[in-house]
């Protein structure tokens, strides 16, 4: 009877086939594990007669090993088909991906660096949660300043006996700049990128984050003659070489004079249209005198040096290049809308 039973287990491990790991460990349980088929057999094996436990001893031995040689090769062939599926494919054309584009804030961010870049200055980054003494109180706010609101700005500690220690997200990359300041002596020519928060309802023309790009330039006779040439030679390197600017009176607390700086619009060359609100000017972004306050702040003589500061939108100048309707579109990570951005690159 046991050998009837051998016999119809070397039938079936002789056919044995498996097209993976898992069921090969299966099979390994069902005949070679403590509750398996052939350990079965070997406690049945104490009540064969003593004038057959040799034969049959020797049945379940060769049974034995044709399973373990069985499985083994399974295992080998399984092994040897993952190779050649991890294998490369040589007759494959090599970008089987679809290649994507850089984001349209990268495209325009990057051609912003540029521009400065070629004209002295440096990059510089800080980080986008700080202390109100760097992002507010060594920018010359006053400690009632609107911008300190827990509806305008996003806090993360608040100490009441000390403002300047509450810690928050950076309403701007200013606090970049008070940190270049601090740690370095003029001249002074940085440009500071980056991402910050505002505690604003979000629309199509709002966000609670966006990107600025701000720069510093402090050194000895700096005047706002210096400021206005560099600005124009920016707009006309972005926007075009008939490109025209005009600077209205504005107010900063870090600023002294201030100026809002608009730029002739590229799309009705000055005409007036629907997109300048039929002004023929659009605004692009803030400027200033740097306020002697904030160098004495930084611990910079303001009798010795002077300097001007702006700072803009990263966003709104993107939307001036590419007439995006909706903001949220630039975090929306919509592939259809990036697409629309290959020829950019």
């Amino acid at each position: 009877m046991i050998l009837d039973k051998i016999d119809q287990l070397l039938n079936e491990v002789s056919n044995l086939s498996a097209q993976n790991a898992d069921e090969i460990e299966q099979l390994r349980l069902k005949y070679l594990s403590k509750k398996g088929e052939i350990t079965a057999l070997m406690a049945d094996f104490r009540n064969v007669a003593a004038d057959q436990k040799k034969a049959v001893g020797m049945k379940i031995n060769e049974l034995k090993q044709l399973a373990q040689d069985k499985l083994n090769e399974l295992k080998e062939a399984v092994g040897t088909q993952k190779k050649a599926e991890d294998a490369p494919d040589l007759t494959r054309t090599p970008y089987p991906i679809k290649l994507g584009t850089r984001h349209p804030l990268t495209i325009v961010r990057n051609q912003i660096i540029d521009i400065f870049q070629r004209m002295g200055f440096t990059l510089a980054e800080g980080p986008e949660i700080d202390d109100d003494l760097h992002v507010f109180t060594k920018l010359n706010f006053a400690p009632d300043h609107p911008a300190r609101d827990m509806q305008d700005t996003f806090f993360i500690e608040t100490n009441p006996s000390d403002v300047t220690k509450n810690v928050i997200l950076r309403s701007h990359t200013s606090n970049d700049q008070s940190r270049v300041m601090e740690r370095q002596q003029p001249p002074i020519r940085v440009i500071c990128p980056g991402r910050v928060f505002r505690n604003e309802a979000i629309s199509a023309r709002a966000h609670c984050f966006f990107h600025q790009l701000e720069g510093l330039y402090i050194d000895k006779n700096v005047s706002f003659t210096d400021l206005k040439q560099v600005l124009l030679t920016f707009a006309r390197e972005l926007f075009g070489p008939d490109t025209d600017i005009r600077l209205r009176p504005s107010y900063f607390p870090f600023t002294e004079p201030s100026a809002e700086m608009d730029i002739s619009c590229h799309i009705c060359g000055g005409e007036g249209c629907g997109f300048c609100k039929h002004t023929g000017w659009v605004e692009i972004l803030g400027c200033g005198m740097v306020d002697p306050n904030v160098l004495e702040a930084c611990g910079i003589d303001s009798t010795v040096y002077s300097g001007y500061a702006f700072g803009l939108g990263i966003e709104r100048i993107t939307n001036l290049k590419y007439h995006v309707a909706d903001l949220r579109m630039f975090s929306e990570n919509d592939v259809r809308f990036l697409q629309e951005f290959q020829a950019a690159n």
